[in-house]
């Protein structure tokens, strides 16, 4: 196998390291949660949805909130807010005629945080 991009290194060798390989092999989760785990990060995949979500990092906010610091819609915001619902990143409780949401748990607010220092180094 050539090498055509020097930046990018490349195995040459045609030894296998079956140990490595069965080791990963009894590590790696089944082929349904690999696809659960895909369209999970998919979520994350929209700058909206990322911009929800650090808005409800550590604070409760309703819809209409959210639209004005954002600068959209209600009906833009609820619609992205009821994919990050469905999906368990966001939750919300009701009190009188407002509807307050939050991050669903730490989980959520864990991978944010960590995604932003990943891209931040």
């Amino acid at each position: 196998m050539k090498n055509h991009d020097k930046n990018i290194p490349l195995c040459e060798c045609e030894e296998l390291h079956e140990s490595v390989i069965n080791k990963k092999r009894e590590e790696m989760p089944d082929v349904s949660t690999l696809y659960t785990l895909a369209d999970f990060f998919k979520i994350f995949g929209d700058s909206t949805r990322i911009s929800i979500l650090f808005a409800l990092d550590g604070e409760k906010m309703c819809v209409c909130d959210i639209a004005a610091m954002l600068g959209m819609t209600k009906s833009a915001v609820s619609h992205q807010l009821k994919i990050l619902r469905t999906s368990d990143l966001v939750t919300y409780e009701r009190s009188g005629k407002n509807v307050f949401y939050s991050l669903a748990d730490e989980h959520v607010k864990d991978i944010i945080e960590k995604a932003l220092e990943h891209i931040s180094e």
